[in-house]
C-alpha cells in the first residue's frame, strides 16, 4: 500500500503552517527552515512541495517509501517533539564526496534563475544529505575552484566568505529534497540557517541517540510542529491544550506503538504494554509526567477548552489552521486525554 497521499497530506499542511519548522540532513550537519506569517513566500515552479522567502527555501519531493515517526524526548521537567520523515537505509547511500568538489549547475535550485549557478559539494562524506554552496561572483567562484579537491571546508575558511551579500547560497540536500539559506547561515535562529558541527559528525551516526527511530531506515527530514510550552527559542509559555492535542494525533497515527502505549499507561490513559521496558517506554513515561505537571498547573480558560460536538472536535479559531485540521481529522481520543 502507498502512503505517498497521505504522507503528502501531512507534508503539505506542516508546510503552510508558519508555526512549523522544519530541518533537513544528518546529525551534526543540517539545514533548518521557517517562514513568518507576514513574509513574503512563493510556490516552487516545477512540482515540488515547499515554497520560497527572500531568506531562504525548501522544496521536497514525497515518496512511497517515505516513513513517518513522530517521538517526543524527555528533556529533565521538560520534552520535545518531532515528527522524523525516514526513508530505507538503500535510498540514503548518496555519493558521500569526501573532498569539495565542483558539481557543475545548480539544476535543482529552487528558483529558476540559480539553475545555471556552480553548486560546490563542500565534502561532508554523507550518505543521507549532501551540504554544498552555490556561488556566484568572479571572487567567490575563484576561491572555491581553488578549493576543489581538498578535504572539508569548516565555515570560518576563507574560501566561504562571500565577497558581497548574494555570492553565496547554502544548500543541504537530500533524497527527500533540499533547504537553502541565502546570506548569513549562522546568524538567524527562528529563519533559514545551517548546522555544522564537526565533533557531532565524527560519531557518523545518523540521527540522535535519544530519537526511536526503528532500525532500517534513516531519518533524512524532520518537521517541528509548535510545541505546547514553549515558543520556536525555547522559552516558557503557559501550556496550550490544543497544540499539545493536535500533536498527539500526530502521535497516534506515526508514533512507535508500545513507546505510544507507554506513554498512555503513564497517564492512566490505557493498560500497561505487553511489551518489556525499554529506554524509549522508559522515555515516554518521563514525557508523560512532564507533560501532566504542565496541564496541571495551566491556567482553565473558556477560550482554551476543547469541545465536541456532534463527535467533532472544535477549538477556538484563535489557533493556526494546521492545528484545526489536525484536531477536526480524528483526534476525539487525543481531546478526551486532556
Amino acid at each position: 500500500m502507498s502512503f505517498e497521499p497521505e504522507i503528502g497530506g501531512l507534508i503539505r499542511s506542516a508546510l503552510d503552517d508558519p508555526e512549523t519548522g522544519w530541518t533537513l540532513g544528518a546529525f551534526g550537519a543540517l539545514a533548518a527552515f521557517r517562514w513568518a506569517a507576514d513574509e513574503w513566500r512563493a510556490p516552487l515552479d516545477d512540482g515540488r512541495l515547499g515554497h520560497v522567502t527572500p531568506r531562504g527555501g525548501i522544496g521536497l519531493r514525497p515518496r512511497d517509501d517515505l516513513v513517518p515517526v513522530a517521538y517526543e524526548t524527555a528533556l529533565g521537567a521538560d520534552w520535545s517533539q518531532a515528527v522524523a520523515l525516514c526513508l530505507p537505509e538503500a535510498a540514503c547511500a548518496g555519493p558521500g564526496r569526501v573532498a569539495v568538489t565542483e558539481i557543475g549547475p545548480d539544476k535543482d535550485a529552487l528558483w529558476a534563475e540559480d539553475r545555471d549557478a556552480p553548486l560546490f559539494d563542500l565534502g561532508l562524506g554523507l550518505g543521507q544529505a549532501a551540504m554544498a554552496v552555490r556561488a556566484r561572483g568572479a571572487a567567490a567562484l575563484e576561491r572555491l575552484r581553488a578549493a576543489h579537491g581538498g578535504g572539508f571546508l569548516a565555515p570560518d575558511d576563507p574560501a566561504l566568505n562571500p565577497a558581497a551579500p548574494g555570492d553565496l547560497a547554502w544548500i543541504v540536500s537530500g533524497p527527500l529534497g533540499r533547504i537553502e539559506v541565502f546570506g548569513d547561515p549562522f546568524r538567524d535562529p527562528l529563519g533559514p540557517r545551517v548546522f555544522l558541527a564537526p565533533h557531532m559528525l565524527r560519531l557518523r551516526r545518523t540521527h540522535a541517540a535519544t530519537a526511536p527511530i526503528p532500525s532500517g531506515i534513516v531519518p533524512v527530514a524532520h518537521l517541528l510542529p509548535p510545541h505546547p510550552a514553549k515558543t520556536a527559542m525555547g522559552d516558557p509559555v503557559p501550556f496550550d491544550p490544543a497544540r499539545h492535542a493536535a500533536f498527539d494525533v500526530l502521535l497516534s497515527r506515526w508514533g512507535i506503538p508500545h513507546v505510544v502505549a507507554a506513554k498512555r499507561h503513564a497517564g492512566g490513559l490505557g493498560p500497561r504494554p505487553a511489551t518489556p521496558p525499554d529506554r524509549w517506554t522508559r522515555a515516554a513515561e518521563r514525557v508523560a509526567r512532564a507533560q501532566a505537571a504542565h496541564r496541571d498547573a495551566a491556567p482553565r480558560r473558556s477560550k482554551d477548552r476543547l469541545t465536541v460536538r456532534d463527535g467533532t472536535p472544535e477549538v477556538s479559531p484563535r489557533y493556526d489552521p494546521l492545528i484545526v485540521r489536525a484536531l477536526q481529522k480524528g483526534c476525539e481520543s487525543a481531546v478526551d486525554d486532556d
